[in-house]
């Protein structure tokens, strides 16, 4: 059995994606005034073809959040959720109900605060993987798209893919519990490390 597999059985990534959560929540919840909850029902170390059967299948349309890891990692990052989900999320942060989801691919707002929900999101997780491994690990500035499952990781492996075939996979469940209602909005991250910067991963977290 190879690290790769050793460290899918561990309870640790699926430890350290409810930290980055937690931490994640509570700037959701100050930035929409809401209390706001997340957790981590599932982490995993996926293939890229399990990755994108992930998603829902290349032929799916997805809004996605992508960022490059810097520091002493290198890396790309996704924060995926469908066009529904993501149309749910931007209509509470600029706290209007007209955005729909014909519209959230041209709506220069409603991106705006997509694009922050993913950063937000994205940040946390990987302060939770740097304070984890003892590495400075930092986000670049997000870019966000709405397209199918297979155009954006195309885009986003497009270099990565020729040297590496894994992605850390961490399911991300966020529920808004405000007036006792509870309403949830799934999403998922992905971590897609250099090979380089994988073994540093592994092995650091191998040693927990």
């Amino acid at each position: 059995m190879n690290n790769v597999e050793k460290l899918s059985e561990l309870d640790l990534l699926k430890e350290l994606g409810n930290i980055g959560a937690g931490n994640a929540a509570t700037a959701l919840s100050k930035l929409l005034n809401k209390e706001i909850n997340m957790n981590v029902p599932f982490a995993s170390i996926v293939s890229f073809n399990e990755m994108m059967e992930l998603m829902g299948g290349s032929d799916r349309p997805v809004a996605a959040v992508f960022l490059r890891m810097e520091g002493e990692l290198s890396g790309s990052l996704f924060f995926v959720l469908s066009v529904a989900d993501a149309t749910k999320l931007v209509n509470q942060l600029i706290q209007e109900n007209q955005v729909n989801e014909q519209d959230l691919p041209s709506h220069e707002l409603g991106l705006s605060a997509l694009q922050e929900v993913g950063n937000i999101i994205s940040a946390h997780y990987l302060t939770a993987l740097s304070e984890c491994i003892g590495l400075i690990v930092t986000p670049s500035v997000p870019q966000v798209t709405i397209d199918m499952v297979g155009a954006i990781v195309v885009t986003g492996l497009l270099e990565i893919s020729q040297v590496s075939d894994h992605s850390i996979f961490i399911d991300t469940e966020l529920t808004d519990t405000t007036d006792n209602l509870v309403e949830k909005t799934k999403g998922h991250f992905f971590l897609i490390p250099y090979p380089d910067s994988f073994e540093k991963i592994l092995a650091a977290l191998g040693e927990k």
